[in-house]
């Protein structure tokens, strides 16, 4: 008769219970270090609030079209006379579109961008009773509203958690944490949602974009004073840039940016993107709001 256990299938020669158990544990180790972004983050930007200015969804919605391509600072300005004068969506369904436009005029693109809100807010009055739905799909199919619009109205506006807004920013500062080697918005959210609890989806995109403001800026990343970097690979930017706390060994000189080192300089940057997927950052997803060609 088979001795106890002699049935039992043997473990693959060269393979220990070590090696076993090394992908869970590396989760885990990741699922911690998320954990104290995330922590380091909230300490850091104890206020989760967008930038932008804004009282209600329809707010929040109409200012976020009009950041496409502008600043937070630019769009608040506008909106400051904006809102009062169109307090609903009926008023901006019925407003003539050359008085949107001149409301809009110190904004780039502002043309389209009269057209995208006010086809949008005729949707709004004759589809939702002039009030801003609280679907992605009935989001998206307004006129001038992609998936990060649509994001950033469900969870700002509605406190809804389905997805994780990425802009440029967000963009940036996930593949440098090595959150994402992603290009695409929509690859990059996928990869950030099964990573980051869900309960953070809000906040932690909020924070990660004022990082990318305030830190982790595109040319010059401000690694030395980084609340992150303990817990940051700094994936793609050059190593030579020095660490905090090294001193640069004798004789070596930083690399001019030019030729070569122009080339260098760039990988500070995310990873060059194509037309289509540098239009998929903006808040209406693929747009008609032509996009300068990335270098």
């Amino acid at each position: 008769m088979p001795s106890a256990g002699e049935g039992a299938a043997a473990p693959p020669r060269g393979r220990s219970k070590s090696a076993d158990d090394s992908a869970p544990r590396a989760r885990r180790a990741e699922n911690r270090r998320i954990a104290a972004i995330c922590r380091r983050l909230a300490a850091t930007y104890p206020e989760s609030r967008p930038a932008l200015q804004y009282r209600n969804p329809l707010e929040l919605l109409i200012a976020t079209i009009l950041s496409a391509q502008c600043t937070d600072r630019q769009v608040n300005r506008v909106t400051a006379e904006l809102f009062p004068r169109y307090p609903d969506a009926a008023s901006y369904a019925t407003a003539p579109l050359e008085e949107l436009e001149q409301a809009l005029r110190r904004l780039g693109f502002f043309r389209t961008k009269a057209r995208h809100i006010r086809a949008a807010a005729r949707l709004l009055v004759e589809r939702h009773g002039g009030r801003v739905p609280a679907t992605m799909e009935e989001l998206t199919a307004l006129p001038g509203v992609g998936r990060k619009t649509a994001n950033v109205v469900l969870g700002n506006g509605f406190g809804l958690p389905l997805g994780i807004v990425v802009d440029t920013h967000v963009a940036r500062v996930s593949y440098r944490l090595g959150l994402t080697r992603e290009k695409l918005p929509e690859r990059i959210e996928a990869d950030l949602k099964e990573r980051v609890p869900r309960k953070e989806w809000i906040a932690f995109a909020n924070r990660l974009i004022f990082h990318g403001r305030a830190r982790c800026r595109a040319r010059k990343p401000d690694c030395l004073h980084c609340e992150l970097l303990s817990l940051c690979p700094r994936q793609g930017l050059p190593r030579s840039r020095q660490a905090p706390g090294r001193p640069r060994p004798p004789g070596l000189q930083p690399i001019a940016k030019s030729g070569f080192g122009r080339s260098i300089a760039s990988a500070t940057r995310h990873p060059v993107l194509s037309n289509r997927a540098r239009a998929s950052f903006s808040p209406h997803g693929t747009s008609s709001i032509t996009t300068r060609r990335a270098r």
